[in-house]
Formats: C-alpha cells, sequence, structure tokens
C-alpha cells in the first residue's frame, strides 16, 4: 500500500507556536480531545461538525473555546470554503466514515467521507498555499484496516485511497503532509455502536441489573486497543516535524475480544463476566482480520511517542464512567474525560 517508514530516520519536532488549526470531525472522540489540547496550547480552533447532528447537540460540553462550523464533509464547495474563510496552519482531517461492518452495505458513503472529501482538503490546502505564501499542514487520520487482510471491505480501500491522495500531494506538489495508520483506540466518548463501547456500556447494565446478557460475534479476533487522548498527542507531534511522514500508530500490545470482556466485566464487579455471554454468527463481519496489532517502533524513534495507557486503565475507565452515566442519567459531562 506504500506505507514505508524508517526506524533509523534522526527527525527534529518543533512545538509550532499557537496558530489556528481546523479539526474536521470534531464532535468525535479524537477531535475532542485533539481540540481540547489544542485550546489549552493557546491555538485557535475550527472545529468542522456535521449540520444539526445530534452528537454536536451533546458532544458541546466538552468543545468550551473551540469554534464550530457546520458542514457536511460531501459537500465539496462548503468543504474548500471553510479552509478559505479559517486560513489555518493546521489542517487535521479526522471526519470518516469509520464502521468496517456499515461500510459493505454503504461503500458510496465510505468512498465520499473517506476518499472524496480528503481530495478538496487537500486541494484546499494547496490553494490557501498559493494564495497566502504561508505554509499549511495536513494531518490525514488513516487506519490500521488499510494494512489489514480485510482490505477488502470498502472502508479500507477508502481509506487507502485517501493515504494516496495525501501523498501523491506531498511528493508533487510538496504539501507538508503526514499520514497517522491508526490502531483501534478508545475511550468513554466512543459511539455505543462500536463494540468497545458496546462491551463496556452492556457490561456496566449487567452490573446494575438492567441487562441480563451480552451478545457478541466472534471473540477470538486480536485487535491493540489503545486511548484516544494518548493518540491525538502523537497526531499534534508529527504536524510539527520537520519533514513530513507516515507512521503506524499503536500500543504495540495484543488482546483478544475475550480479554476485553474479562476486563470489562472484572471493573464493573462481576464474579463470571463470561457467563453472560452470548456469541450470535450473525454478528461476525463478512470479512476481518484476524491479528492487528502495531509495531510501536517507528513511532517511538520519530516522535519520541509510546502509548501510555494500559488496556485494564482504558476498559476500567470507559466501564466506570457509563456505570455513573447509567447511575445519574446524564450521558455528556467533561469530567467522564
Amino acid at each position: 500500500m506504500g506505507f514505508s517508514f524508517s526506524r533509523n530516520v534522526c527527525r527534529v519536532i518543533v512545538r509550532r507556536r499557537p496558530g489556528t488549526a481546523l479539526v474536521t470531525g470534531v464532535t468525535g472522540q479524537d477531535g475532542v480531545y485533539l481540540a481540547r489540547s489544542l485550546v489549552a496550547d493557546g491555538h485557535r480552533v475550527v472545529g468542522v461538525a456535521s449540520p444539526g447532528s445530534a452528537t454536536l447537540a451533546a458532544r458541546r460540553v466538552y468543545l468550551d473555546g473551540v469554534e464550530i462550523e457546520e458542514a457536511d464533509v460531501r459537500d465539496a464547495a462548503a468543504l474548500a470554503c471553510l479552509v478559505e474563510k479559517a486560513e489555518p496552519d493546521l489542517v487535521f482531517n479526522l471526519a470518516a466514515f469509520s464502521s468496517v461492518g456499515r461500510s459493505w452495505a454503504e461503500p458510496e458513503l465510505a468512498v465520499a467521507v473517506n476518499q472524496t472529501a480528503v481530495e478538496v482538503l487537500v486541494a484546499a490546502a494547496l490553494d490557501l498555499r498559493a494564495r497566502t505564501g504561508r505554509e499549511v499542514r495536513l494531518f490525514q487520520a488513516s487506519s490500521a484496516e488499510v494494512s489489514g487482510e480485510a482490505t477488502a471491505s470498502p472502508y479500507a480501500r477508502s481509506k487507502a485511497a485517501a493515504e494516496q491522495v495525501v501523498r501523491d500531494a506531498r511528493d508533487s506538489a510538496g504539501l507538508h503532509a503526514s499520514i497517522g495508520r491508526l490502531y483501534i483506540h478508545e475511550s468513554p466518548l466512543r459511539p455505543a455502536t462500536f463494540v468497545s463501547r458496546k462491551i463496556t456500556r452492556t457490561v456496566a447494565e449487567i452490573a446494575l441489573g438492567k441487562q441480563d446478557r451480552l451478545v457478541l460475534g466472534t471473540l477470538d479476533v486480536v485487535r491493540d486497543w489503545g486511548y484516544a487522548a494518548d493518540y491525538v498527542e502523537a497526531m499534534r507531534l508529527m504536524v510539527d516535524l520537520d519533514v513530513p511522514t507516515d507512521l503506524p500508530l499503536g500500543t504495540g500490545r495484543p488482546h483478544s475480544l475475550r480479554d476485553l470482556v474479562t476486563l470489562a466485566s472484572e471493573a464493573a464487579g462481576l464474579a463470571d463476566g463470561l457467563s453472560h455471554l452470548e456469541q450470535d454468527p450473525d454478528l461476525v463481519r463478512p470479512a476481518d482480520t484476524p491479528v492487528l496489532v502495531a509495531d510501536p517502533e517507528p513511532a517511538a524513534a520519530a516522535l519520541g511517542w509510546r502509548a501510555a495507557t494500559r488496556l485494564d486503565e482504558l476498559v476500567g475507565r470507559m466501564v466506570r464512567v457509563d456505570l455513573e452515566r447509567l447511575r445519574s442519567g446524564v450521558e455528556e459531562r467533561v469530567d467522564y474525560l
């Protein structure tokens, strides 16, 4: 897939002075953690969110100090206009159609969000550079699924195509553009449609007597789960590099889905969480990669970065927050982060 890196290249990182950062997908878990980190360091942050989104209404509590612009990333004219108006120094493209499973049913939507919108952002960044003479730096959030065995999924194909768009702009036009292939990372802000949050939410419900079973597909897939707050710091380091690069971002620590269920059950105080488990073959994806684990050494060498949060810490936090949500009835609160 054209993704390469060197463990032996010494790169220079200079923390950029506060400027303007445009963050697409600002209401997603990565967008929230990244926007808050940038605001804390004095950056002006313009966050792009889907118009009329219920997620935006819920997530505003986390986004103090962020200028919210509502735009559909599939609207090329609106997206290009946003870049022209905001004149960002940094562009973090985190907007994505991020469900591998759903992409089989909605492949055109996956392409529109994951590929075509990237083409628009890259062209707009180059236009802004030509108009102002200022360097514009871009971070493209890609996915470990691009390098997995399930590369036939519409999700993986669209992400791979987006990588090539970014790489071509870097190689042919000199755009300072870096690609992070993100391995699975979670937080209490992960939507319940994702298996990790489905697990933490359901075991919390079981612990409180609101549910009696957890229904999943296969339990044997092995993944590399990290904490979103750690990963956004790697994104910031990548745009600060003197020379842009492509890196896998992950913990390097393998765990099965069964491990995640066990850890979540323990965090919820369930004596035998697996006893509540039910497997449903209909929940198995059409194609899946059995093992998907990062090599953490390239990011350590290039950025001095390693994912700091262990899976038991991460899952414990997610379960505690889900328990509090169920007890309080409050779904979004700043201290949940």
